[in-house]
């Protein structure tokens, strides 16, 4: 080995002890609002969402809970790999990295690696460090982590959930409203919730923009980090408008059925003219970046499940930056959000899906035989025949023990040869699934 090898290695070494001491500062001064998720019930977790949805403040948190237990550095190792000081991480350095947590402290540490999905070979680390029983929690923000390669190399070994935003309640938690029952009896008490519901459908509920001001800018902020950095930059797109015509074409498609040769006329007819096969590729882009999630339909051919879906966005806040007159589309979607966190939307979703064919229902969970419809009003008498009807036809062919109209405030029941169909508040819905 020549000596100007050997002192680069020591070079690289020492940017990363500083890196790591960095990122140990960086974790002890945030004040985090912890979520309804535990870490420590699994000793090793791949955490997948879309970037700013509080992966890193779930790492955050459980490492602050092991420091306050009285654990300390020397035990644990966090790395942020959105540190542009370590662009030029490969495979090979994380052998290096553990080398330089020996060197600093002399102990084998739980391993925190944040947003590690470009790197190259992340995965068989991760096994490694598995079958070697160490500790490991890992985040990314793209949805091939879920993949059937990705699983079949991990093995088993690890536990991997999606991160949504914060729900509901969560976003109600972090702003002190209470929810117990005789909160929501009182007209202050359901005043309070109804009101922070507007602002939850409005912003979203990514974790930092959940307190501020200014969220219209921050969502902005985060919009352009994802489709300049996730979609754009990951994938090497020179079309970056072709990009920006599909984003908000499929915005304005959200809530109904819409194919790939759909998405392609629509991006021809402004200008935005793509192969059919690059439109796909596109879209593939978006939901891999977590931006778009995909809903099948319960009733179509398996050819015709991928080809003709509904899309809704991962943060009603950022689906708003594209909208006019929104707020049934956002209604829609935010309902859409809740059964993906409560079930999951892995890359096959056979949990979830919305049901077309001679009947157009929203959303339809087979397990639980429920069929739910979206309204943002039904006191027009033409409007709750339109959302009743195909609640009233669906159990002549599928199963239904619950059905459900949702609606932005507006309750009830509805009675069929069924037997009731419920009509809720969306806000009341959020906190009792």
């Amino acid at each position: 080995m020549s000596p100007y090898f050997t002192y680069w290695e020591e070079m690289d070494k020492q940017l990363l002890k500083q890196i790591l001491r960095e990122n140990q500062q960086e974790v002890e001064r945030y004040v985090v609002a912890p979520r309804q998720f535990r870490l420590e019930d699994f000793p090793c977790r791949v955490l997948v969402g879309v970037r700013r949805a509080g992966k890193s403040y779930m790492l955050y948190h459980h490492i602050q809970q092991l420091l306050a237990e009285g654990r300390k550095w020397d035990e644990i190792l966090y790395l942020n790999f959105e540190d542009e000081r370590l662009e030029n991480f490969g495979q090979d350095d994380f052998n290096r990295l553990l080398e330089c947590h020996q060197e600093m402290y002399g102990k084998r540490p739980m391993l925190f690696l944040d947003e590690i999905q470009n790197i190259d070979g992340w995965h068989k680390f991760a096994r490694r460090m598995a079958d070697r029983q160490y500790t490991i929690f890992i985040t990314g923000s793209n949805a091939k982590m879920l993949s059937g390669e990705i699983n079949t190399t991990l093995g088993g070994r690890f536990l991997i959930a999606e991160v949504y935003p914060y729900s509901f309640h969560e976003f109600l938690v972090l702003n002190k409203v209470p929810t117990g029952e005789l909160d929501l009896l009182s007209t202050e008490g359901r005043a309070s919730v109804v009101r922070h519901f507007n602002e939850y459908l409005h912003h979203g509920g990514l974790p930092a923009a959940a307190l501020m001001p200014a969220k219209r800018d921050y969502l902005s902020s985060v919009y352009q980090k994802i489709y300049m950095g996730d979609i754009i930059a990951r994938n090497k797109i020179t079309n970056v408008a072709g990009i920006r015509v599909l984003v908000r074409k499929m915005a304005e498609s959200v809530c109904r059925p819409i194919s790939y040769n759909r998405i392609n006329n629509l991006l021809s007819s402004v200008g935005g003219k793509l192969s059919l096969a690059t439109t796909i590729k596109y879209v593939e882009y978006c939901e891999d970046a977590w931006l778009l999630l995909r809903l099948r339909n319960y009733a179509s051919a398996l050819a015709d499940k991928e080809s003709n879906c509904k899309y809704y966005f991962i943060d009603t806040g950022i689906l708003g930056l594209f909208l006019i007159d929104k707020d049934t589309i956002l209604l829609e979607n935010m309902v859409a959000l809740a059964l993906f966190r409560k079930y999951g939307h892995d890359e096959d979703n056979e949990r979830v899906f919305f049901y077309n064919e001679n009947v157009e229902v929203d959303f339809y969970v087979p397990e639980d035989e429920l069929a739910i419809q979206v309204s943002y009003s039904i006191a027009d008498p033409e409007t709750e025949k339109r959302e009743k009807e195909p609640l009233e036809k669906l159990p002549n062919v599928h199963p239904c023990r619950r059905r459900i109209i949702i609606t932005y405030d507006e309750e009830g029941t509805l009675t069929d040869k069924h037997g009731t169909i419920e009509a809720i508040p969306c806000w009341k819905w959020l906190l009792g699934i």
